[in-house]
Protein backbone atom coordinates (compact mmCIF):
# COMPACT_ATOMS: atom_id res chain seq x y z
CA UNK A 1 0.00 0.00 0.00
CA UNK A 2 1.41 3.60 -0.92
CA UNK A 3 1.40 6.20 1.18
CA UNK A 4 -1.08 8.45 -0.45
CA UNK A 5 -3.36 4.99 -0.25
CA UNK A 6 -2.67 4.88 3.50
CA UNK A 7 -3.06 8.40 4.22
CA UNK A 8 -6.68 7.82 2.16
CA UNK A 9 -7.57 5.07 4.35
CA UNK A 10 -6.78 6.64 7.54
CA UNK A 11 -8.80 10.30 6.70
CA UNK A 12 -11.63 7.79 5.48
CA UNK A 13 -11.66 5.67 8.70
CA UNK A 14 -11.87 8.84 10.99
CA UNK A 15 -14.42 10.40 8.65
CA UNK A 16 -17.29 7.74 7.47
CA UNK A 17 -19.91 7.58 10.26
CA UNK A 18 -20.00 11.69 10.15
CA UNK A 19 -20.34 11.42 6.43
CA UNK A 20 -22.69 8.52 6.85
CA UNK A 21 -24.93 10.93 8.92
CA UNK A 22 -24.51 13.83 7.08
CA UNK A 23 -25.83 12.12 4.13
CA UNK A 24 -28.08 10.38 5.91
CA UNK A 25 -29.73 13.79 7.23
CA UNK A 26 -29.57 15.30 4.36
CA UNK A 27 -31.39 12.54 2.10
CA UNK A 28 -34.03 11.40 4.24
CA UNK A 29 -33.19 7.90 3.62
CA UNK A 30 -29.96 5.22 4.89
CA UNK A 31 -29.61 3.25 1.26
CA UNK A 32 -29.47 6.28 -0.52
CA UNK A 33 -27.08 7.93 2.02
CA UNK A 34 -25.02 4.89 1.39
CA UNK A 35 -24.89 5.39 -1.73
CA UNK A 36 -23.84 9.30 -1.81
CA UNK A 37 -21.52 8.59 0.45
CA UNK A 38 -19.77 5.76 -1.81
CA UNK A 39 -19.85 8.00 -5.00
CA UNK A 40 -18.17 10.71 -2.62
CA UNK A 41 -15.34 8.95 -1.39
CA UNK A 42 -14.55 7.88 -5.21
CA UNK A 43 -14.69 10.87 -6.10
CA UNK A 44 -12.35 12.06 -3.54
CA UNK A 45 -9.65 9.16 -3.82
CA UNK A 46 -9.46 11.01 -7.43
CA UNK A 47 -8.29 14.17 -6.15
CA UNK A 48 -6.97 13.07 -2.77
CA UNK A 49 -3.55 14.45 -3.67
CA UNK A 50 -4.92 17.94 -4.47
CA UNK A 51 -7.53 17.38 -1.67
CA UNK A 52 -4.36 16.96 0.68
CA UNK A 53 -2.45 19.75 -0.47
CA UNK A 54 -5.73 21.99 0.03
CA UNK A 55 -4.89 21.21 3.57
CA UNK A 56 -8.51 20.66 5.15
CA UNK A 57 -9.72 17.46 3.68
CA UNK A 58 -13.14 17.16 6.11
CA UNK A 59 -14.27 20.80 4.53
CA UNK A 60 -13.39 19.20 1.25
CA UNK A 61 -15.40 16.13 1.59
CA UNK A 62 -18.29 17.39 3.31
CA UNK A 63 -18.55 19.63 0.36
CA UNK A 64 -18.59 17.04 -2.29
CA UNK A 65 -20.92 14.70 -0.19
CA UNK A 66 -23.43 17.57 -0.49
CA UNK A 67 -22.64 18.25 -3.86
CA UNK A 68 -23.64 14.91 -4.75
CA UNK A 69 -26.23 14.27 -2.58
CA UNK A 70 -27.99 16.80 -4.53
CA UNK A 71 -27.17 15.62 -8.55
CA UNK A 72 -28.39 11.98 -6.81
CA UNK A 73 -31.32 13.66 -6.38
CA UNK A 74 -32.09 15.21 -9.32
CA UNK A 75 -31.32 11.89 -11.49
CA UNK A 76 -34.80 10.81 -12.79
CA UNK A 77 -34.08 7.40 -11.40
CA UNK A 78 -34.03 8.26 -8.04
CA UNK A 79 -37.51 9.74 -8.13
CA UNK A 80 -39.09 7.08 -6.78
CA UNK A 81 -41.25 5.68 -3.66
CA UNK A 82 -39.94 7.51 -0.72
CA UNK A 83 -38.42 4.82 1.26
CA UNK A 84 -39.58 6.76 4.01
CA UNK A 85 -43.11 5.39 3.86
CA UNK A 86 -41.84 1.41 3.80
CA UNK A 87 -40.96 0.77 7.18
CA UNK A 88 -37.66 -1.05 7.40
CA UNK A 89 -38.96 -2.93 11.13
CA UNK A 90 -42.19 -3.87 12.86
CA UNK A 91 -43.50 -1.95 14.97
CA UNK A 92 -44.18 -3.98 18.21
CA UNK A 93 -46.26 -1.26 20.42
CA UNK A 94 -44.72 1.40 22.25
CA UNK A 95 -41.65 3.09 20.93
CA UNK A 96 -39.59 4.95 23.72
CA UNK A 97 -40.10 8.84 23.67
CA UNK A 98 -36.41 9.56 22.53
CA UNK A 99 -37.23 6.96 19.17
CA UNK A 100 -40.37 8.97 18.57
CA UNK A 101 -39.26 12.54 19.05
CA UNK A 102 -36.40 11.18 17.03
CA UNK A 103 -39.10 9.62 14.20
CA UNK A 104 -40.83 13.22 14.31
CA UNK A 105 -37.69 15.41 13.63
CA UNK A 106 -36.76 13.17 10.97
CA UNK A 107 -40.09 13.17 9.16
CA UNK A 108 -40.09 16.75 9.54
CA UNK A 109 -36.59 17.21 8.05
CA UNK A 110 -37.58 14.94 5.29
CA UNK A 111 -40.26 17.43 4.36
CA UNK A 112 -37.66 20.46 3.74
CA UNK A 113 -36.12 21.45 0.50
CA UNK A 114 -32.79 20.35 -0.28
CA UNK A 115 -31.26 23.81 0.55
CA UNK A 116 -33.18 24.46 3.98
CA UNK A 117 -32.31 20.89 4.94
CA UNK A 118 -28.72 20.79 3.94
CA UNK A 119 -28.40 23.94 6.25
CA UNK A 120 -30.14 23.11 9.48
CA UNK A 121 -27.72 19.85 9.29
CA UNK A 122 -24.77 21.39 8.57
CA UNK A 123 -25.34 23.91 11.26
CA UNK A 124 -27.61 22.61 13.96
CA UNK A 125 -26.31 18.72 13.53
CA UNK A 126 -22.70 19.37 12.42
CA UNK A 127 -22.45 21.94 14.32
CA UNK A 128 -20.51 24.01 11.47
CA UNK A 129 -20.53 27.99 11.80
CA UNK A 130 -22.24 30.04 9.46
CA UNK A 131 -19.23 31.09 7.38
CA UNK A 132 -18.23 27.30 6.90
CA UNK A 133 -21.89 26.43 6.09
CA UNK A 134 -21.55 29.26 3.09
CA UNK A 135 -17.98 27.52 1.95
CA UNK A 136 -19.59 23.94 1.98
CA UNK A 137 -22.72 25.26 0.10
CA UNK A 138 -21.08 27.45 -2.13
CA UNK A 139 -23.97 30.74 -0.94
CA UNK A 140 -23.29 33.87 1.01
CA UNK A 141 -23.67 33.31 4.81
CA UNK A 142 -26.56 35.20 4.51
CA UNK A 143 -28.33 32.71 2.70
CA UNK A 144 -27.15 30.36 4.62
CA UNK A 145 -28.55 32.14 7.93
CA UNK A 146 -32.08 32.77 6.11
CA UNK A 147 -32.55 29.45 4.68
CA UNK A 148 -31.38 27.51 8.29
CA UNK A 149 -33.66 30.33 10.25
CA UNK A 150 -36.58 29.12 7.19
CA UNK A 151 -35.60 25.61 7.99
CA UNK A 152 -35.87 25.61 11.58
CA UNK A 153 -39.32 27.74 11.60
CA UNK A 154 -40.80 24.90 9.31
CA UNK A 155 -39.33 21.67 11.35
CA UNK A 156 -41.32 23.02 14.93
CA UNK A 157 -44.31 24.36 12.42
CA UNK A 158 -44.45 20.62 11.46
CA UNK A 159 -43.78 19.18 14.56
CA UNK A 160 -46.14 21.58 16.53
CA UNK A 161 -48.68 20.15 13.76
CA UNK A 162 -48.06 16.44 14.49
CA UNK A 163 -48.45 17.00 18.72
CA UNK A 164 -51.38 19.39 18.55
CA UNK A 165 -54.83 17.59 18.37
CA UNK A 166 -56.82 17.60 15.84
CA UNK A 167 -59.27 20.30 15.51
Amino acid sequence: MTERDRAFVEFVEAAIPSLRRTAYLIGGDWHKAEDVVQETLYKLYLAWPKVQRAGNPFAYVRRMLVNVAYDAGRRPWRREVNSAEVTEYAVHGDFAAGHADRDEVLEALRALGPRQRACVVLRYYEDLSVEQTAEILGCSEGTVKSQAARGLDTLRKAIDRRRSPAL
